[in-house]
Protein backbone atom coordinates (compact mmCIF):
# COMPACT_ATOMS: atom_id res chain seq x y z
CA UNK A 1 0.00 0.00 0.00
CA UNK A 2 1.52 3.66 -1.11
CA UNK A 3 0.89 5.69 2.09
CA UNK A 4 -0.36 9.41 1.02
CA UNK A 5 0.15 12.61 2.60
CA UNK A 6 -1.76 15.92 1.62
CA UNK A 7 -1.12 19.71 3.04
CA UNK A 8 -3.65 22.14 2.35
CA UNK A 9 -7.24 21.50 2.17
CA UNK A 10 -8.18 23.77 -0.29
CA UNK A 11 -9.52 23.22 -3.93
CA UNK A 12 -6.45 21.77 -5.09
CA UNK A 13 -5.81 19.40 -1.96
CA UNK A 14 -9.38 17.90 -2.31
CA UNK A 15 -8.67 17.33 -5.98
CA UNK A 16 -6.06 15.38 -5.03
CA UNK A 17 -7.65 13.60 -2.71
CA UNK A 18 -9.91 12.65 -5.25
CA UNK A 19 -7.62 11.06 -7.54
CA UNK A 20 -5.13 9.41 -4.70
CA UNK A 21 -8.60 7.72 -3.86
CA UNK A 22 -9.53 6.43 -6.75
CA UNK A 23 -6.34 4.45 -7.33
CA UNK A 24 -5.82 0.92 -5.83
CA UNK A 25 -2.95 -0.11 -3.71
CA UNK A 26 -3.16 3.81 -2.23
CA UNK A 27 -4.52 5.26 0.40
CA UNK A 28 -4.21 8.66 2.39
CA UNK A 29 -3.27 8.47 5.13
CA UNK A 30 -2.48 12.04 6.70
CA UNK A 31 -3.85 15.59 5.83
CA UNK A 32 -2.29 18.60 7.25
CA UNK A 33 -3.88 22.03 7.66
CA UNK A 34 -3.64 24.75 9.95
CA UNK A 35 -7.35 25.74 9.65
CA UNK A 36 -8.94 22.63 11.78
CA UNK A 37 -12.34 23.89 10.42
CA UNK A 38 -11.66 22.76 7.21
CA UNK A 39 -12.06 18.72 8.81
CA UNK A 40 -15.16 19.31 10.05
CA UNK A 41 -16.90 20.92 7.19
CA UNK A 42 -14.95 19.37 3.90
CA UNK A 43 -18.16 20.30 0.79
CA UNK A 44 -18.66 23.83 -1.07
CA UNK A 45 -15.04 24.13 -2.05
CA UNK A 46 -15.09 26.62 -4.87
CA UNK A 47 -12.41 26.40 -8.27
CA UNK A 48 -13.11 27.24 -11.74
CA UNK A 49 -12.88 23.58 -12.75
CA UNK A 50 -15.34 20.48 -11.03
CA UNK A 51 -14.67 18.19 -9.12
CA UNK A 52 -13.80 19.20 -5.67
CA UNK A 53 -17.36 19.96 -4.87
CA UNK A 54 -18.65 16.93 -2.61
CA UNK A 55 -17.82 16.65 0.96
CA UNK A 56 -15.16 14.29 1.62
CA UNK A 57 -14.71 11.39 4.04
CA UNK A 58 -12.14 11.39 6.53
CA UNK A 59 -12.66 8.56 8.38
CA UNK A 60 -9.53 6.59 10.00
CA UNK A 61 -7.37 9.65 8.31
CA UNK A 62 -4.68 11.50 10.60
CA UNK A 63 -5.48 14.74 11.13
CA UNK A 64 -3.12 17.50 11.85
CA UNK A 65 -2.17 21.10 12.00
CA UNK A 66 1.43 20.31 12.37
CA UNK A 67 3.35 19.27 8.65
CA UNK A 68 6.35 18.23 10.16
CA UNK A 69 4.35 15.67 13.01
CA UNK A 70 2.88 14.48 10.21
CA UNK A 71 5.86 13.74 8.62
CA UNK A 72 7.27 12.35 11.83
CA UNK A 73 4.59 10.21 12.31
CA UNK A 74 2.82 9.08 8.88
CA UNK A 75 5.02 7.00 8.11
CA UNK A 76 4.54 8.60 4.47
CA UNK A 77 5.49 7.34 0.44
CA UNK A 78 4.29 10.64 -0.61
CA UNK A 79 3.00 14.00 -0.52
CA UNK A 80 0.95 16.51 -2.38
CA UNK A 81 2.23 20.16 -1.25
CA UNK A 82 -1.56 21.66 -2.75
CA UNK A 83 -0.65 25.21 -0.83
CA UNK A 84 -0.18 28.56 -1.78
CA UNK A 85 2.42 29.37 -4.37
CA UNK A 86 4.32 31.45 -1.79
CA UNK A 87 4.37 28.49 0.48
CA UNK A 88 6.19 25.63 -1.99
CA UNK A 89 9.67 26.32 -1.17
CA UNK A 90 9.23 26.06 2.10
CA UNK A 91 7.00 22.97 2.49
CA UNK A 92 8.36 21.05 -0.43
CA UNK A 93 12.06 21.40 0.98
CA UNK A 94 10.71 20.22 4.53
CA UNK A 95 9.47 17.47 2.97
CA UNK A 96 12.15 16.08 0.64
CA UNK A 97 14.58 17.00 3.46
CA UNK A 98 11.98 14.51 5.40
CA UNK A 99 12.45 11.77 2.69
CA UNK A 100 8.99 12.08 1.02
CA UNK A 101 8.49 11.94 -2.54
CA UNK A 102 6.65 15.14 -3.58
CA UNK A 103 4.05 16.42 -5.81
CA UNK A 104 4.30 20.10 -5.89
CA UNK A 105 1.11 21.81 -7.44
CA UNK A 106 1.96 24.38 -10.27
CA UNK A 107 3.49 26.80 -10.49
CA UNK A 108 6.69 25.26 -8.50
CA UNK A 109 7.20 28.85 -7.06
CA UNK A 110 7.42 32.09 -7.22
CA UNK A 111 10.87 32.86 -8.72
CA UNK A 112 13.93 31.01 -10.38
CA UNK A 113 15.50 30.60 -7.28
CA UNK A 114 13.76 29.00 -4.79
CA UNK A 115 12.43 26.69 -7.78
CA UNK A 116 15.89 25.41 -8.35
CA UNK A 117 16.19 25.42 -4.00
CA UNK A 118 13.13 23.09 -4.38
CA UNK A 119 14.82 20.81 -7.02
CA UNK A 120 18.13 20.70 -5.51
CA UNK A 121 16.59 19.24 -2.04
CA UNK A 122 14.97 17.01 -4.47
CA UNK A 123 18.27 15.54 -5.90
CA UNK A 124 20.29 16.16 -2.18
CA UNK A 125 17.31 13.59 -0.67
CA UNK A 126 17.15 10.96 -4.10
CA UNK A 127 13.31 11.04 -3.95
CA UNK A 128 11.21 12.12 -6.92
CA UNK A 129 9.89 15.60 -7.77
CA UNK A 130 6.92 16.15 -9.67
CA UNK A 131 5.30 19.62 -10.42
CA UNK A 132 1.74 19.73 -10.90
CA UNK A 133 1.30 20.79 -14.50
CA UNK A 134 -1.74 18.76 -15.30
CA UNK A 135 -2.41 20.41 -19.03
CA UNK A 136 0.57 18.12 -20.13
CA UNK A 137 -1.80 15.08 -18.45
CA UNK A 138 -4.59 16.82 -19.79
CA UNK A 139 -6.45 14.45 -22.31
CA UNK A 140 -7.15 16.15 -24.93
CA UNK A 141 -3.43 18.44 -24.94
CA UNK A 142 -1.74 15.10 -24.77
CA UNK A 143 -3.17 13.53 -27.70
CA UNK A 144 -2.48 16.89 -29.31
CA UNK A 145 0.87 16.71 -28.66
CA UNK A 146 0.81 12.95 -29.84
CA UNK A 147 -0.67 13.90 -33.14
CA UNK A 148 2.32 16.60 -33.47
CA UNK A 149 4.96 14.45 -32.74
CA UNK A 150 3.71 11.88 -34.99
CA UNK A 151 3.84 14.20 -38.28
CA UNK A 152 0.77 12.62 -39.82
CA UNK A 153 -0.25 16.31 -40.86
CA UNK A 154 3.34 17.51 -41.25
CA UNK A 155 4.54 20.41 -39.46
CA UNK A 156 2.64 23.03 -37.65
CA UNK A 157 1.88 26.41 -39.05
CA UNK A 158 0.21 28.49 -36.36
CA UNK A 159 -1.00 27.98 -32.64
CA UNK A 160 -3.06 29.98 -30.22
CA UNK A 161 -4.22 28.69 -26.87
CA UNK A 162 -6.96 30.72 -24.58
CA UNK A 163 -7.35 30.01 -21.01
CA UNK A 164 -9.88 32.75 -19.26
CA UNK A 165 -11.38 32.93 -15.98
CA UNK A 166 -13.85 34.74 -13.86
CA UNK A 167 -12.00 36.76 -10.83
CA UNK A 168 -10.76 33.70 -8.70
CA UNK A 169 -11.91 35.36 -5.04
CA UNK A 170 -12.84 32.02 -3.39
CA UNK A 171 -9.12 31.85 -2.62
CA UNK A 172 -7.85 31.37 1.07
CA UNK A 173 -7.21 34.57 3.01
CA UNK A 174 -7.73 35.62 -0.64
CA UNK A 175 -4.34 35.00 -1.64
CA UNK A 176 -5.15 34.74 -5.33
CA UNK A 177 -5.41 38.26 -5.62
CA UNK A 178 -2.16 39.48 -3.78
CA UNK A 179 0.32 39.24 -6.60
CA UNK A 180 3.24 39.04 -4.50
CA UNK A 181 1.41 35.62 -3.36
CA UNK A 182 0.21 34.14 -6.52
CA UNK A 183 2.12 35.70 -9.12
CA UNK A 184 -0.95 37.25 -10.95
CA UNK A 185 -2.96 35.49 -13.73
CA UNK A 186 0.09 35.38 -15.56
CA UNK A 187 2.08 32.85 -13.37
CA UNK A 188 -0.81 31.25 -11.68
CA UNK A 189 -3.18 30.64 -14.54
CA UNK A 190 -1.62 31.75 -18.25
CA UNK A 191 1.67 28.97 -17.19
CA UNK A 192 -0.51 26.05 -17.59
CA UNK A 193 -0.56 27.06 -21.61
CA UNK A 194 3.23 28.60 -21.35
CA UNK A 195 4.30 25.35 -20.36
CA UNK A 196 2.00 23.65 -23.23
CA UNK A 197 3.85 25.21 -25.37
CA UNK A 198 7.42 24.42 -23.94
CA UNK A 199 6.38 21.01 -24.23
CA UNK A 200 5.49 20.95 -27.61
CA UNK A 201 7.65 23.49 -29.15
CA UNK A 202 10.80 23.60 -27.12
CA UNK A 203 11.82 26.65 -24.58
CA UNK A 204 11.45 29.59 -26.90
CA UNK A 205 14.13 32.00 -28.09
CA UNK A 206 12.49 34.45 -27.05
CA UNK A 207 8.83 36.19 -26.15
CA UNK A 208 6.91 39.35 -26.79
CA UNK A 209 4.12 40.26 -24.05
CA UNK A 210 1.40 42.64 -23.32
CA UNK A 211 -0.68 42.77 -20.45
CA UNK A 212 -3.35 44.90 -18.39
CA UNK A 213 -3.78 44.94 -14.69
CA UNK A 214 -6.82 43.52 -12.94
CA UNK A 215 -7.57 42.26 -9.70
CA UNK A 216 -4.29 41.91 -8.46
CA UNK A 217 -3.47 44.81 -9.80
CA UNK A 218 -0.33 42.89 -11.76
CA UNK A 219 -0.63 41.04 -15.28
CA UNK A 220 -4.30 40.23 -14.74
CA UNK A 221 -4.67 39.71 -18.62
CA UNK A 222 -1.53 38.74 -20.33
CA UNK A 223 -0.96 38.25 -24.40
CA UNK A 224 2.19 36.36 -25.73
CA UNK A 225 3.67 35.64 -28.93
CA UNK A 226 6.70 32.98 -28.56
CA UNK A 227 9.62 32.89 -30.90
CA UNK A 228 10.11 28.93 -31.43
CA UNK A 229 12.51 27.23 -33.44
CA UNK A 230 11.28 27.49 -37.16
CA UNK A 231 8.83 29.57 -38.45
CA UNK A 232 5.69 29.05 -37.04
CA UNK A 233 3.61 31.53 -34.91
CA UNK A 234 2.67 30.79 -31.38
CA UNK A 235 0.65 32.96 -29.15
CA UNK A 236 -1.41 32.35 -25.94
CA UNK A 237 -3.81 34.26 -23.65
CA UNK A 238 -4.60 34.16 -20.40
CA UNK A 239 -6.53 35.95 -17.48
CA UNK A 240 -8.55 36.16 -14.98
CA UNK A 241 -10.50 39.63 -15.24
CA UNK A 242 -13.50 37.77 -16.64
CA UNK A 243 -16.58 38.87 -15.18
CA UNK A 244 -18.57 36.49 -12.80
CA UNK A 245 -21.03 35.14 -15.25
CA UNK A 246 -18.25 34.49 -17.90
CA UNK A 247 -17.17 31.54 -15.90
CA UNK A 248 -14.28 29.62 -17.39
CA UNK A 249 -12.80 28.46 -20.09
CA UNK A 250 -9.86 26.98 -21.95
CA UNK A 251 -9.43 26.07 -25.46
CA UNK A 252 -6.81 25.94 -28.59
CA UNK A 253 -5.97 26.16 -32.54
CA UNK A 254 -3.32 24.60 -33.85
CA UNK A 255 -2.70 24.24 -37.85
CA UNK A 256 -0.79 21.86 -39.13
CA UNK A 257 -0.12 21.90 -42.79
CA UNK A 258 -2.59 19.05 -43.56
CA UNK A 259 -5.11 19.68 -40.63
CA UNK A 260 -6.42 21.95 -38.09
CA UNK A 261 -6.43 20.60 -34.49
CA UNK A 262 -9.19 22.59 -32.10
CA UNK A 263 -10.86 22.03 -28.71
CA UNK A 264 -13.08 24.13 -26.94
CA UNK A 265 -13.97 23.38 -23.34
CA UNK A 266 -17.52 24.71 -23.66
CA UNK A 267 -18.18 23.26 -27.03
CA UNK A 268 -19.46 19.78 -28.01
CA UNK A 269 -17.63 17.88 -29.30
CA UNK A 270 -14.60 19.87 -27.50
CA UNK A 271 -12.36 18.12 -29.09
CA UNK A 272 -11.76 18.10 -33.45
CA UNK A 273 -9.39 16.86 -35.94
CA UNK A 274 -10.07 18.99 -39.27
CA UNK A 275 -7.95 17.12 -41.80
CA UNK A 276 -7.67 18.51 -45.52
CA UNK A 277 -9.82 16.65 -47.90
CA UNK A 278 -11.41 14.94 -45.32
CA UNK A 279 -14.33 15.24 -42.65
CA UNK A 280 -13.52 16.29 -39.10
CA UNK A 281 -13.31 13.66 -36.51
CA UNK A 282 -12.78 13.50 -32.68
CA UNK A 283 -9.99 11.63 -32.04
CA UNK A 284 -10.19 8.62 -28.54
CA UNK A 285 -8.56 10.06 -26.08
CA UNK A 286 -7.23 8.53 -22.90
CA UNK A 287 -10.05 8.59 -19.60
CA UNK A 288 -9.81 10.64 -16.94
CA UNK A 289 -8.56 14.22 -16.53
CA UNK A 290 -5.55 15.65 -15.91
CA UNK A 291 -5.45 15.96 -12.04
CA UNK A 292 -5.95 12.09 -12.17
CA UNK A 293 -3.70 11.73 -14.81
CA UNK A 294 -0.77 12.84 -13.41
CA UNK A 295 -1.52 11.71 -9.69
CA UNK A 296 -1.95 8.15 -11.51
CA UNK A 297 1.51 8.99 -13.17
CA UNK A 298 3.11 10.07 -9.62
CA UNK A 299 2.25 7.34 -8.33
CA UNK A 300 3.43 4.89 -10.84
CA UNK A 301 6.68 6.19 -10.49
CA UNK A 302 6.93 6.25 -6.70
CA UNK A 303 6.53 2.64 -6.72
CA UNK A 304 9.15 2.21 -9.34
CA UNK A 305 7.21 1.33 -12.28
CA UNK A 306 7.85 2.61 -15.64
CA UNK A 307 6.71 5.61 -16.45
CA UNK A 308 7.22 7.68 -19.90
CA UNK A 309 8.85 11.28 -19.33
CA UNK A 310 6.38 13.77 -19.46
CA UNK A 311 7.18 16.36 -16.75
CA UNK A 312 10.79 16.81 -15.18
CA UNK A 313 11.79 19.18 -12.20
CA UNK A 314 14.14 20.71 -15.21
CA UNK A 315 11.50 21.63 -17.64
CA UNK A 316 9.14 23.14 -14.22
CA UNK A 317 11.54 25.10 -13.53
CA UNK A 318 12.26 26.58 -17.23
CA UNK A 319 8.31 27.25 -17.37
CA UNK A 320 8.45 29.31 -14.41
CA UNK A 321 11.62 31.07 -15.86
CA UNK A 322 9.21 31.75 -19.13
CA UNK A 323 6.09 33.35 -17.54
CA UNK A 324 9.07 35.73 -15.67
CA UNK A 325 10.28 36.21 -19.21
CA UNK A 326 6.51 37.21 -20.26
CA UNK A 327 6.10 39.63 -17.40
CA UNK A 328 9.92 41.55 -18.13
CA UNK A 329 8.49 41.73 -21.57
CA UNK A 330 4.44 43.09 -20.39
CA UNK A 331 6.68 45.39 -18.24
CA UNK A 332 9.05 46.51 -20.62
CA UNK A 333 7.36 46.74 -23.50
CA UNK A 334 10.00 44.94 -25.67
CA UNK A 335 11.29 41.47 -26.56
CA UNK A 336 12.54 39.25 -23.67
CA UNK A 337 15.56 36.83 -24.48
CA UNK A 338 15.79 33.35 -22.83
Amino acid sequence: MTRVGIIGLGFMGKMHFRCYQALDGVQVVAICDTDKTKFEDTSGTAGNIEGAEAPLDLTGIGLYDDFDKMLAEANLDAVSITLPTYMHREYATRALNAGVNTLCEKPLALNVEDAEAIVAAAEKAGKLLQTGHCIRFWPEYAKTKEIIDSGEYSKVLAATFQRLSLTPTWSWDNWLMDASKSGSAALDLHIHDSDYVQYVFGMPKAVFSRSVGGPSQEFDHIVTQYICDGDCVVTAEGGWAMTPGFGFEMSFNIVLEKATISYDCTRDPAFKVAPVGGEAFTPEIAAGDGYSNEIEHFIKAVQGRNVPEIITPTQSVDSLRLVLAEKESAASGQLARL
